[in-house]
């Protein structure tokens, strides 16, 4: 820093800043977690079989939707420290190059939900009504793995540039319509076809294609700060795409890998059975409404530290994100308490078996004890690390005990011990154990603390 004075953050600004800058995303990740729910209860009054089906036919969307995210992660290093020394041309050959990677894996997706989804639903069980229900809502919602593979990298530049407001809005407005469709499309209220499950996947489709069309004309025809020509988004060259892929491909494999690896966790699930799975199913989709949001810290951290790294702020920005996981913790530990509190009466909501609904609340359980070390252990490999490059160390320490650790025991304990799901979740637990004492070493060695963008 060049003085010997100690260096002293602004609580006042810092949580103006998160304010701005997580409140937002938390807020799009809270209504995204919560229509969800919706959804889920939606489709669950159609039978434990329905549930599961479409839990296991959305395992592609999943995955696909990591990979998004892990790519657009690694390329909001160099937006978020670009950012900071307010280079908005730069920004958009980041983000031109991320929609380029980001179509083009989306439509191999969409290739394969589109014409083989009984071939992608036997990875993820050997159930017949499951693959039969799930390959419907699989091949009528293909058409979503292109919306977003548009989508998330320009949400992603939005928010790189403190932006969050904007992706908030249209979300809100576009999950809202989902869940408005799905009432009519799956049930066929006030006149509409009763389609079922596939009611709730034209629903999305819809819904999703109204996001992008609105994101598109607020950036473009109202020309956001983000908006520029079409040679500004795609006059890349070889060597600054190499760059960003050297920054990306790990945390691409990363997030691919992991999803991949909670795939693998719901294909042993699967094979418990129907009861197991679907209240598996319900247990995530609770538990999203309260670690998603909260994981909207992590994203602000890649942010704002980021910002300081690209400045060249090296202390400042390791000061900060410590400050920001103390945040992370609390909060963290409040909304485990909270999540065991409210579980009885979430649940109640399901039209659960007696055995459903107790398998249910003991794996809410579970995630709730977890919270804290499981979001510590998230805001530091999608937000500390990666806001400094360190893409290599983070895809090592979250793939290794997730494959190394995470998977056998889930495998030995469900289909070896056969133990009930529960016990099976809480064994898994010992992965984001093992991964916190990885994370918090190199969190403390300052490693991480990188300024990238004087290598383009």
């Amino acid at each position: 820093m060049g003085n010997n004075y100690p260096i002293v953050i602004d609580n006042k600004q810092l949580y103006h800043s998160l304010v701005v800058v997580a409140l937002p995303i938390a807020l799009q990740s809270l209504i995204a977690s919560s229509l969800s729910l919706v959804d889920n209860l939606m489709i669950g009054s159609l039978g434990e079989s329905a549930l599961a089906a479409t839990g296991l036919a959305t395992q592609l969307f999943f995955i696909q939707w990591m990979i998004l995210f892990g790519f657009t992660s690694g390329c909001s290093t160099f937006m978020a420290q670009f950012w900071g020394v307010q280079n908005i041309k730069q920004i958009q050959k980041v983000t031109g190059f991320a929609i380029t990677i980001c179509f083009s894996s989306g439509f191999l997706f969409f290739i394969a939900a589109a014409f083989f989804p009984e071939q992608v639903l036997r990875i993820f069980t050997n159930l017949p009504e499951a693959i039969e229900i799930g390959s419907q809502y699989m091949r009528a919602g293909a058409f979503c793995f292109l919306c977003v593979s548009i989508t998330v990298p320009l949400t992603t530049a939005l928010r790189a540039t403190q932006q969050t407001a904007i992706p908030l809005k249209i979300s809100g407005i576009a999950f809202a319509i989902n869940t408005v469709l799905n009432y009519l499309l799956i049930f066929g209220n006030f006149g509409m076809p009763a389609l079922g499950v596939v009611g709730a996947a034209v629903a999305t489709v819809i819904a999703r294609v109204l996001e992008l069309t609105v994101l598109i004309i607020v950036i473009f025809v109202r020309k956001n700060k983000i908006c520029g020509k079409f040679q500004d988004f795609f006059g890349w060259d070889r060597k600054f795409a190499r760059r960003i892929l050297n920054n990306a491909i790990p945390t691409t494999l990363n997030e691919a890998l992991w999803g991949a690896g909670t795939a693998a966790y719901n294909a042993v699930y699967g094979r418990m059975g129907i009861t197991e799975f679907a209240a598996i199913q319900a247990s995530t989709t609770i538990n999203s409404m309260f670690i998603l949001a909260i994981f909207s810290l992590g994203d602000a951290l890649l942010i704002l530290v980021g910002q300081r790294l690209g400045k060249g702020e090296l202390e400042y920005a390791y000061l900060l994100a410590k400050k920001i996981l103390k945040i992370g913790v609390i909060i963290g530990a409040f909304a485990g308490v909270l999540l065991i509190i409210s579980s009885h009466l979430i649940v109640q909501f399901f039209e659960f078996t007696d055995e459903g609904r107790m398998y249910a609340l003991n794996i809410l359980k579970v995630y709730g004890i977890f919270m804290v070390v499981k979001l510590f252990n998230g805001m530091n490999v999608t937000g500390t690390l990666r806001a400094g490059g360190d893409t290599k160390y983070a895809m090592t320490a979250e793939l290794c005990t997730m494959w190394l650790i995470g998977v056998p025991i889930v495998y030995v304990g469900a289909l070896w011990l056969h133990l009930p799901i529960y016990i099976v979740v809480l064994m898994a637990q010992l992965e984001e154990i093992t991964k916190f004492t990885l994370c918090m070493k190199r969190l403390t060695s300052k490693k991480w603390v990188r300024n990238v963008i004087h290598e383009i």
